[in-house]
């Protein structure tokens, strides 16, 4: 057994080729082999977001506190607030953040036995700001 202690740490700031706007990121857990869970809490300030992107496993997002948006490809943008949880399924497209006004702060989860995230291009300002449904 492990105790990763609070602090021992650092915040880090997300990679700008990968996110719009301000966003925060703090690793909670990457388990050892054979597991293979990848745990960070992530900070959105108002209107920052990641690219489009997908992951080979899926992923789960716990929103911890504030209001988001998410869109999968080819649907609305939907609004997540703190308490919902999201499953977004492998090799879905995909997008999240924080609401235009107000940040957002998640847990992000996911298995990564089969590679990592695969990003891609920026969300455009008009997909971002379309009202959710």
């Amino acid at each position: 057994m492990d105790i990763i202690r609070a602090g021992s740490r650092p915040t880090r700031t997300a990679d700008a080729s990968n996110f719009t706007g301000a966003v925060m990121m703090d690793p909670v857990i990457t388990t050892p082999q054979p597991a293979s869970l990848r745990a960070l809490l992530v900070t959105f300030t108002p209107g920052a977001r990641t690219n489009w992107h997908t992951h080979p496993l899926g992923q789960t997002l716990f929103v911890l506190s504030g209001v988001g948006r998410i869109q999968r490809e080819g649907e609305p943008v939907r609004a997540i607030h703190a308490g919902d949880t999201v499953w977004i399924p492998p090799n879905v497209r995909h997008w999240h953040g924080a609401a235009p006004d107000c940040a957002m702060r998640h847990m992000a989860m996911q298995e990564e036995r089969d590679g990592a995230t695969a990003w891609a291009e920026p969300v455009s300002d008009a997909d971002y700001r379309a009202a959710p449904a």
